[in-house]
């Protein structure tokens, strides 16, 4: 089996990769991405493109499946560039599956995608995927889940996997996390338990979460496996305000939503951080999933809790850590920080100098 992972050096991507590498059924990866890593993973090639620009037909052509995890996050400040990345992008990548006759293709859409739903019981995979209209990244994932559903129309043939993760979390992303969406100012020597003081205690605030590395194994069981259709990917328990508080030896202070949102929304107007305030609109609509289709279906068992991948992201966060990829780069200090703000803090793509 050959299989193309594109978006193959972010967080997610370098976990497929590992996991796929450990599969005695594939016996090919072809890594795709936009700056080719320093990193190394048995039976892996890779190729550097773009998906907005470059021949992805050729890039696919004898391959039997292809993982599409690319995704661009930031800028926020500039959301038709985002579009252009991501809708289009992925149109490009599903046109180019279909002209090469690619028999599978396994898509990361998100909890992001769905429609507003509720805290109080967990949705299956026919909830509404109309995402959020306030969030660029909602409604991406939600256009994206459009453009599939006309894809399969008119390729019955081609088997198609929509996976569904809610947040995932691994040590050596941290730091890209940080840059994404808490920005330089993000104080990474008291990012650990006993040193933040508090945490806020929004109403509606549950994270539903996953080990990068368990949902690399989601990603390998829909490859490698004759299943289709959507699955939620997320491990137990999901997580809450006291949850956190827990985890990081704090206390919650009580925060409506508006409040939080406001002071969101002026850290972002002045470019304090990166991430946009309709995100949070987001996450406090979203539904939490069930997993049992998942489990059932594919065969999935994570094996980290939500609280592991959770300490996971905070230890990573306090330590800097990263690998050897453009995305996944450690954290360099207060040299690169300076070169983050000179992005616009949200304003444009961060970009790891040299690569």
């Amino acid at each position: 089996m050959r299989v193309v992972v594109v978006g193959a050096t972010g967080n997610v991507g370098t976990s497929v990769v590992r996991a796929l590498a450990t599969d005695g059924g594939v016996t090919s990866i072809v890594g795709v991405a936009r700056r080719l890593p320093g990193w190394r993973i048995d039976r892996t090639d890779w190729r550097q493109a773009d998906i907005a620009t470059a021949d992805l037909t050729r890039i696919f052509d004898g391959a039997d499946v292809v993982v599409h995890l690319a995704w661009l996050f930031q800028p926020t400040r500039n959301p038709s560039v985002t579009w252009r990345a991501n809708v289009l992008g992925s149109m490009r990548v599903f046109r180019a599956v279909a002209e090469a006759g690619v028999p599978a293709l396994v898509h990361a859409s998100s909890v992001g995608a769905y429609s507003p739903g509720p805290k109080d019981r967990p949705v299956d995979e026919s909830w509404p995927t109309h995402g959020w209209p306030g969030a660029a990244y909602g409604r991406e994932k939600a256009y994206v889940e459009r453009v599939l559903d006309v894809f399969e129309h008119d390729h019955p043939s081609t088997r198609v996997v929509r996976m569904r993760p809610g947040f995932i979390f691994q040590r050596v992303a941290a730091t890209e996390q940080r840059r994404l969406f808490g920005g330089p100012f993000v104080p990474r020597r008291l990012i650990r338990a006993g040193r933040i003081p508090f945490v806020p205690d929004v109403p509606g605030l549950r994270l539903q979460v996953v080990h990068a590395q368990d949902a690399a194994e989601a990603y390998r069981l829909a490859v490698t496996r004759q299943v289709r259709g959507a699955f939620n990917i997320a491990a137990e328990p999901v997580l809450d305000p006291p949850d956190l508080a827990k985890l990081l030896d704090a206390r919650t202070v009580p925060v409506s939503p508006t409040v939080a949102r406001a002071a969101m929304a002026v850290g972002w107007h002045m470019r304090l951080i990166p991430a946009a305030p309709g995100l949070l609109d987001l996450v406090l609509r979203i539904p939490v999933m069930k997993t049992d289709r998942a489990r059932e279906v594919l065969g999935w068992t994570p094996r980290y809790s939500s609280w592991e991948a959770m300490r996971e992201l905070v230890e990573g966060l306090h330590d800097g850590a990263g690998m050897d990829t453009a995305p996944l780069a450690p954290d360099g200090g207060p040299v690169e920080r300076m070169k983050e703000l000179a992005t616009g803090v949200g304003g444009r793509s961060y970009v790891r100098p040299g690569v």
